[in-house]
């Protein structure tokens, strides 16, 4: 079977090495990065234009395709293969709007009683700073950003002053661009957060374990958010109690709601909650993998990826069974200086084979190219190193004894990945 898998960060790195290692499997990368570059073909392509994701696919005669990032799905790349009939792993543009309308998101779980924070949807500067001023929603209060800003479009206000602040920068200095054009406002939940994954054929679905993610820049959950700076699987927050709780009142509801209304959601839901004292509120859904969460994930799991990535483009998941094992997993993002807002790149990355030949330990490329044969930084987010252990305090001590080989200037990197997974 020959696989394309789109998209060229550390989930595709996760994804690719897990197909790869399959009896049978070919894999080609667009566009890929030098760590893909190793065990699949990458072909360099902008992932923002379907068409020309449509037309490697047909040269390569792939059996496959599976989307990473948000953009391509975003842009319509599954409901152009659809028609072209080749099976892909992405929703349409239409269910993709539950990533990449915030909007659209509250306002469909509002349609189908999905639990979630109260908001605010505001199409003006002017009726957002009202919200505010009249503390609609209290303090601290959530202000997103309704399109896709990369991870970025998510600010928590403490208070009056910060609120107008933020939606002048979002709506007005027009930060995220046009992603900005339209604001969300939610009251701030309070609680531990956990990430939910499944599959969906757009009938069926089938679970794909839990993570924690670390959002926040510094260690202790200090500073701007991120795309993610780490991650831990599985959740021990996720009680079998819990996850039928968050199966009944989530993800059927939005499996069987999509379809309803007429988009059914086919590929992967990331489902990020809060657990607050009322019971699991949905945060935010993401319509593919998450990144850094596939990263510590997908080495879990037993059996084919790829038979069961195939059921799920081609409407035959009911007839699957996976696992995933219990082996905690983390993982640590090394960033670059000035990463979210202006990292630095062209830094030379050293010691990734001293990495990656730490025991358990994984080294997934991120933000890299090659540059005359050297890897050198190319993003914000540069690597996930995963350890793997017997439990969490030994995964942790893989995870770190593995990053500190690594070296490039300006490396950053969080100390408290998988700490929250310690605590009783």
């Amino acid at each position: 079977m020959r696989i394309l898998v789109v998209g060229g960060g550390g989930r595709e790195h996760a994804l690719a090495q897990a197909l790869g290692s399959e009896p049978g499997v070919e894999i080609v990368c667009a566009p890929g990065n030098p760590g893909i570059s190793r065990i699949a073909r990458c072909i360099p392509v902008d992932v923002s234009q379907p068409g020309a994701l449509l037309a490697i696919a047909e040269h390569e005669a792939v059996d496959l395709t599976v989307v990473g990032p948000e953009l391509p799905l975003s842009h319509g790349v599954a409901d152009l293969f659809a028609s072209a009939g080749r099976p892909i792993v992405g929703p349409t543009r239409a269910a993709a709007a539950l990533e990449s309308s915030k909007a659209f998101a509250k306002d469909f779980m509002a349609r189908h009683h999905v639990p979630t924070a109260r908001y605010r949807v505001c199409d003006s500067a002017a009726e957002a700073r009202d919200v505010v001023t009249r503390a609609e929603l209290g303090y601290p209060v959530v202000i997103k950003a309704d399109g896709l800003a990369a991870g970025k479009g998510v600010v928590i206000a403490d208070d009056r002053r910060t609120a107008l602040a933020t939606i002048d920068e979002a709506m007005v200095a027009r930060r995220f661009g046009a992603a900005g054009d339209r604001v969300v406002l939610e009251e701030c939940l309070s609680g531990p957060e956990m990430s939910y994954f499944v599959l969906s054929d757009g009938r069926s679905f089938v679970p794909m374990s839990s993570a924690q993610d670390h959002k926040r820049i510094f260690d202790g959950d200090k500073g701007p958010n991120t795309g993610g700076m780490g991650a831990f699987a599985p959740s021990p927050l996720l009680t079998p109690a819990l996850e039928r709780q968050v199966i009944d009142q989530v993800v059927a509801p939005v499996i069987e709601g999509m379809a309803a209304e007429g988009t059914p959601f086919a590929g992967f839901l990331y489902v990020g909650l809060m657990l607050t004292a009322q019971g699991p509120k949905v945060i935010e859904f993401n319509v593919r993998f998450g990144d850094p969460e596939a990263q510590v994930v997908l080495p879990m799991l037993e059996g084919s990826l790829a038979e069961l990535l195939m059921a799920a483009a081609t409407g035959r998941l009911d007839r699957v069974r996976i696992r995933f094992r219990d082996e905690p997993h983390v993982g640590v993002v090394v960033a670059a200086r000035g990463y979210p807002d202006t990292p630095e790149t062209g830094k030379a990355v050293l010691g990734l084979d001293a990495a990656g030949s730490v025991p358990g330990a994984l080294v997934f490329h991120a933000g890299t190219a090659d540059r005359d044969g050297a890897v050198v930084t190319a993003g914000g987010r540069v690597l996930t190193v995963v350890g793997r252990g017997p439990s969490f305090a030994d995964a942790i001590a893989t995870a770190y004894k593995a990053v500190r080989h690594v070296r490039f200037d300006g490396m950053q990197y969080r100390t408290d990945i998988g700490r929250k997974a310690l605590q009783p």
